[in-house]
């Protein structure tokens, strides 16, 4: 089953992780000094958020396959657009390791359809704009 994720930068992580978890009723799942994750089966969402520079609000949305069969229905999907496909593949992100996609939807917001399949001490494998 997939599973809806939302991406959003803050200005304040300890300030948004109190109005979340608030929100939610529940703490983070993961939290880390840049970065906390909720992973939400009420409603069924991988909400994370992070402090990082630029503007802040949504940084993207996705669809969180849990195998990889599931990833590659979502790949075939996105496919069909070919002219807004980017696959980045194998990669460190958000403190997880993925495989995964990305397409920009017509108003430019961009949507990753990926497969977490570990964890890392490490927010990214390369340079902080290469996440997220």
């Amino acid at each position: 089953m997939k599973r809806m994720h939302v991406m959003l930068k803050v200005n304040n992580l300890n300030e948004s992780i109190e109005f979340y978890s608030t929100l939610f009723g529940v703490a983070p799942t993961k939290q880390k000094e840049d970065y906390a994750k909720w992973m939400l089966d009420d409603p069924r969402v991988n909400f994370s958020i992070a402090e990082r520079d630029g503007e802040k609000g949504i940084e993207h949305l996705g669809i969180e396959a849990e195998t990889s069969d599931e990833l590659q229905q979502l790949r075939d999907n996105i496919g069909r657009m070919q002219e807004l496909v980017r696959n980045e593949g194998d990669t460190t992100c958000c403190y997880a390791n993925s495989d995964k996609s990305w397409v920009a939807d017509p108003q430019g917001v961009e949507w990753e359809a990926f497969h977490t399949y570990g964890e890392s001490e490490n927010y990214s494998s390369e340079t902080e704009a290469a996440c997220c």
